[in-house]
């Protein structure tokens, strides 16, 4: 939308004139044609730099754009736009039916009260009653007040992932799906949240197939991909009450707290299909097994882990089983041959290629993948290593010159294997010796010596197998 002027010639005397008009574009039929929107006349007396101004502020008046954006124009600027943008609406209106009545409401008298929100709610309801989940709940001998506090706590993760507290405080105060479903979350206490939850848990493995089979019919998949992983999340406090709750690795950095394991297996279309929660301290290779039994996956499907899953012993079974199957290879050791690897990224710096081996005892397919940016931040990672690993030699060796450190020669050796087992990473990949003096009760100096870069042969590699279909 723009302002246009026009210069026209009378054809009696000659004079010429200026008029002014607001033209819009579109596009018809694949070419863009203007038209008039409004007629401003020969007395239009704008300066030209408001213009712009001036038609993208009827721009936003006709296209009900003031809530989120805002354009400051002087009074009597946005005097004109309001006026100039009321004549548009007047011109583009159409003759209404008789039946059609209008009443005055005084806007000034009107008052908002308990303002709710039902976008993300009205979306979710549908999907649950698409898969008909309230159905299933109350087949399960869900009552009325359950089944509401079950779409509460589902709708709510959802929408506003939370605690059941702040989940009670969101359904009594924001949201709107009180009304949807025609129930008073505001009668409702904290503790249904907490008992329904336990409900919904009782009843896990029922609602799963239910969903499970719902999605399937509705979008026509078929179960020829499985994908299986671990989470863990952990406990602030002790949780003396929960038997899974072991202390472990956590993936979140939080081994001081007690964890839980949560696993969850997914169709290719990423729907879930099983899940299980196993103590914090649970090893991951031997959860598959438990997750895979029950599944009833036809022979042939594939089943997709990361490397901390395929096991020996996982890849036994899965071949037992009738699985294909695709995961990180463990290997150590691989054999990358450039003028055997396909290019199938062909950007510099950012090249990646692969290499197809076929294990001939075993009939497994492994791809050997060279990225040239995985490599940077391998080879990035090493040197930062390699840093803190030399400065914390160097500090070994300054101590034995300086009073009231550690000096006798057992000892240094057993710090260096600790500063050893601390920079794994990068020990590896040096030679240290610690020179201990003529009596051999102290350590007279230590030095080291960088030994040839592992990725110098050849580059840093992911392998994946896989068995062939």
């Amino acid at each position: 939308m723009y302002i246009r002027c026009t210069t026209t010639r009378t054809k009696a005397t000659g004079e010429t004139y200026k008029t002014f008009r607001l033209v819009e574009s579109e596009r018809i039929d694949g070419k863009v044609k203007q038209h008039t929107l409004l007629n401003l006349g020969r007395y239009f007396d704008v300066p030209k730099s408001q213009w712009k101004s001036l038609s993208s502020r009827i721009n936003q008046l006709l296209t009900a754009q003031t809530d989120w954006l805002t354009i400051d124009l002087e009074e009597s600027l946005e005097t004109r736009a309001q006026y100039y943008a009321t004549q548009i609406i007047t011109s583009r209106s159409t003759t209404l039916d008789d039946s059609v009545q209008f009443e005055t409401v005084d806007i000034g008298s009107l008052e908002l009260v308990r303002p709710r929100r039902v976008g993300v709610e009205q979306i979710a309801l549908h999907a649950v009653r698409q898969l008909t989940l309230d159905d299933k709940l109350k087949s399960l001998g869900f009552n009325q007040h359950q089944l509401a506090a079950s779409l509460g706590t589902i709708i709510a993760r959802m929408a506003c992932p939370a605690s059941e507290l702040a989940t009670h405080g969101w359904l009594q105060t924001t949201s709107g799906l009180g009304e949807l479903i025609d129930y008073d979350f505001e009668d409702m206490g904290l503790d249904r949240l907490y008992q329904v939850s336990d409900q919904l848990w009782k009843h896990r493995k029922a609602i799963e197939t239910h969903l499970y089979q719902q999605e399937r019919d509705l979008f026509s998949f078929s179960e020829t991909i499985t994908l299986y992983d671990l989470t863990n999340t952990f406990f602030e406090g002790e949780a003396k009450t929960n038997p899974t709750a072991k202390r472990g690795r956590s993936k979140e950095k939080r081994s001081d707290c007690p964890l839980v394991t949560l696993g969850l297996v997914l169709d290719g279309s990423g729907f879930p299909r099983k899940s299980q929660i196993f103590p914090g301290n649970a090893s991951e290779p031997q959860t598959l097994q438990t997750m895979l039994e029950g599944l009833e996956g036809r022979t042939g499907s594939t089943v997709i882990l990361d490397a901390g899953i395929a096991s020996e012993e996982n890849i036994q079974y899965l071949i037992e089983h009738g699985y294909h199957y695709i995961v990180v290879s463990r290997k150590r050791k691989r054999d990358f041959d450039e003028e055997k690897a396909t290019l199938i990224k062909d950007i510099p710096g950012q090249r990646v290629k692969v290499q197809k081996v076929t294990v001939e005892e075993t009939g497994e397919v492994e791809l050997y993948c060279h990225s040239q940016l995985r490599e940077k931040k391998e080879q990035a990672m090493q040197d930062s290593f390699s840093e803190k690993y030399e400065t914390a030699l160097n500090s070994l060796h300054a101590g034995l010159s300086k009073k009231g450190t550690t000096k006798k020669h057992e000892k240094v050796l057993e710090r260096l294997g600790r500063i050893k087992e601390k920079y794994a990473r990068a020990a590896q990949h040096y030679e240290v010796t610690v020179v201990p003096d003529d009596d051999g009760g102290k350590a007279n100096s230590i030095s080291w010596k960088r030994m040839e870069k592992a990725n110098s042969r050849q580059p840093t590699l992911e392998s994946i197998a896989y068995a062939p279909t």
